[in-house]
């Protein structure tokens, strides 16, 4: 029998909402946050496809506090909540909803994740040409951060979608410095921008856990002294890591974003400060566990 905590009337939920959710790690690393710092939190995961009227539920119920929003979900969910900062609102995702007393309110917690893993692999992010494969909640969420936080070269972006593509090009040119290219992701397309890519950042679900044998770069595109960020943490070390590792590149696995978003979020969600090294633990023990 699972050793469940005390849950009463005065319980704060806590939710993930996506599509899938079956294999999401933030009800394992939030609930393990609220234990070790005794909080009456509970987080539990939502498996939702509408998601305004997900979005509603949690307006209604007064003892729901937070939600992270996950794929496909994150640009949708801004047209259901009440309030979104400037940036959250330039990026156009979110990933995170707060329920305050009725009010919802939207951020993000990706972009910052993402800056947070890059910064403390050592990897001097100035100056480099940057190439992201996708452009969704995520994409988007990663590539306003860098745009607006550091000095890129050059920010290429790929992706087999043209029109959410083609938005994401507009909106960064627009509210940006950064020179940011973009193209349709083809065989062809992907050989020319790998050639010139000194960090690549892989925001596609390609790869995720149960298609793992999968990898949208082919080994022989890589070239040494590059540096490969992959978003997709499940599982810990994925085709494309791998692959990137065997070449002897410098790998960022995804679980170093989704603690640091989590840790965002949490303390969001609490208003007190996180348990960095207890959620990084659960995350590891699980991640290790489920390979």
């Amino acid at each position: 029998m699972k050793n469940v905590r005390s849950i009463s009337a005065s319980t704060k939920l806590c939710a993930i909402i996506g599509n899938p959710v079956a294999h999401s790690l933030s009800p394992v690393i939030h609930n393990a946050a609220f234990s070790k710092l005794g909080l009456d939190f509970v987080y539990v995961a939502f498996p939702v496809e509408d998601v305004k009227n997900a979005l509603a539920g949690m307006r209604a119920m007064k003892n729901f506090r937070g939600m992270s929003v996950t794929i496909p979900h994150k640009i949708e969910a801004m047209k259901h909540v009440d309030e979104i900062a400037e940036i959250d609102r330039s990026i156009g995702s979110i990933n995170t909803v707060i329920n305050e007393q009725g009010k919802l309110v939207g951020l993000g917690t990706d972009g910052p994740g993402a800056l947070k893993a890059i910064v403390d692999s050592g990897v001097k992010i100035d100056g480099k040409n940057v190439l992201m494969l996708g452009s969704g909640g995520a994409a988007r969420a990663i590539a306003f951060t860098l745009a607006r936080n550091a000095r890129l070269e050059e920010l290429s972006i790929l992706d087999i979608d043209a029109i959410m593509l083609q938005q994401l090009t507009t909106d960064l040119k627009a509210d940006t410095d950064t020179l940011i290219k973009s193209d349709l992701l083809t065989g062809d397309s992907l050989v020319a921008m790998m050639k010139k890519a000194d960090v690549i950042i892989h925001c596609t679900p390609i790869g995720m856990y149960p298609n793992k044998d999968a990898s949208l770069i082919p080994c022989e595109l890589f070239r040494p002294e590059q540096v490969v960020f992959d978003i997709v943490y499940t599982p810990l070390e994925t085709k494309l890591i791998s692959g990137a590792r065997s070449r002897g590149l410098q790998a960022i696995s995804g679980v170093d974003m989704f603690i640091n978003q989590a840790v965002l979020q949490f303390e969001r969600f609490t208003g007190v400060e996180a348990p960095v090294e207890v959620m990084r633990r659960v995350v590891m023990e699980h991640l290790r566990l489920e390979e």
